[in-house]
């Protein structure tokens, strides 16, 4: 039986590089401070240069170390070269957060060919490309890694009028690319899980309440979620505890959807 502190749990991510990608508002932008806070080098990455470095200069007034680098996640060489990138700045990346995605917010029988392409290409395809980035330099250097990828409630349940038919496949395809790299990769000590979000406070969701209105009063708590409070399971699924966890998809939804 391994011989392990008690409890075994640290929130000492010193010796990490976290690359998060999404870090330009929600729950993105509060993985990388958390992350930040608890010691990893974070490589911020998002399409809006000007909000990625408005929050470098917030994580680095707070101690923090990061780097903001602009990716475009339907675009494959951009993903490498932005892997590149992190990796002259702080070396090889040992936490992934797969976070950045789009909404489709239409009928899918409504759907131009343009859109199908930016959410397949943000939510599903980019996130697979840099998964499979990162996990070919940890297994050349044999070193352990933590990938999490951001999936949806959305992937378990849908709805009649949520005009949400093409995001929901891709957060569906992110749970099983998260348990099929999990199998693939457990030999490398590289875990790959997911978390899927109920209603947390994001700029997709502020979209989603002008269209519908306020949502939250048929939840059973009659609230929004913040991203404050998907720190801990975030820590967890990164952090030495989680060791023995691979391939699971944790929800995270307040007792918002049915089961």
């Amino acid at each position: 039986m391994t011989e392990s502190a008690t409890p075994n749990f640290s929130l000492d991510l010193s010796n990490e590089v976290a690359l998060v990608t999404g870090t330009t508002s929600g729950l993105g932008r509060r993985f990388a401070q958390i992350l930040a806070a608890c010691g990893a080098k974070v490589v911020l990455t998002g399409r809006r240069v000007e909000r990625l470095n408005e929050l470098a200069d917030e994580i680095r007034a707070d101690g923090g170390q990061c780097e903001p680098i602009a990716i475009d996640m339907t675009d494959r060489d951009s993903i490498r070269a932005t892997l590149v990138e992190a990796e002259e700045k702080f070396g090889t990346v040992t936490i992934l957060v797969n976070n950045a995605g789009v909404p489709d917010a239409q009928r899918a029988v409504k759907m131009s060919d343009e859109l199908i392409d930016t959410v397949f290409d943000t939510n599903l395809v980019g996130p697979y490309i840099l998964s499979c980035e990162v996990a070919k330099r940890l297994v050349a250097q044999k070193r352990s890694g933590r990938m999490v990828n951001i999936a949806s409630m959305a992937a378990f349940e849908t709805r009649p009028n949520s005009g949400a038919a093409l995001y929901s496949t891709t957060k569906a395809g992110i749970v099983r690319m998260t348990e099929a790299l999990a199998v693939e990769w457990a030999q490398f000590n590289i875990n790959v899980n997911a978390i899927a979000p109920g209603v947390f406070a994001s700029e997709m969701v502020d979209g989603m309440l002008e269209r519908m209105g306020d949502i939250s009063q048929a939840f059973p708590r009659k609230r929004i979620c913040q991203p404050a409070q998907m720190d801990s399971t975030l820590l967890f699924l990164v952090s030495p505890s989680s060791e023995c966890v691979t391939g699971t998809c944790i929800k995270v939804d307040d007792g918002q959807c049915s089961r």
